[in-house]
């Protein structure tokens, strides 16, 4: 009697799994992709710091990149105050300076004509 109450079929043990399954899949591409993401873009923009850079840590502090060495950077906070902050703690940069393009270089041949 309670085996015909719980309804027979073979499919009913499956339903569950792919749930399980589905709900991994929504958290994958709602949360951990784009936590990635953010993280591919944040070491890249803190590997192109240099000096001349005005950059915001992730404790709100604003200073000017002085210096950059392979973990740590060095900011200028107010005029002669020079503090090092490694470089993970760099949150975001407000301004890049202008860098000049690359000369071109003209071809020997080019200039003799």
């Amino acid at each position: 009697m309670l085996y015909a109450a719980g309804g027979g079929g073979g499919a009913g043990g499956f339903t569950p799994i792919l749930m399980i399954a589905l709900l991994f899949g929504v958290m994958y591409f709602m949360m951990i992709r784009p936590q990635q993401k953010r993280r591919r873009e944040a070491e890249a923009m803190q590997s192109a710091l240099s000096a001349g850079d005005e950059v915001v840590t992730i404790g709100g502090l604003y200073g000017t990149v002085t210096g950059v060495d392979d973990d740590t950077v060095l900011l200028e906070v107010a005029p002669g105050v020079q503090a090092r902050y490694a470089r993970p703690a760099i949150a975001r940069v407000v301004s890049r300076v202008e860098r000049p393009a690359e000369p071109v270089t003209e071809d020997a041949d080019a200039v003799k004509e």
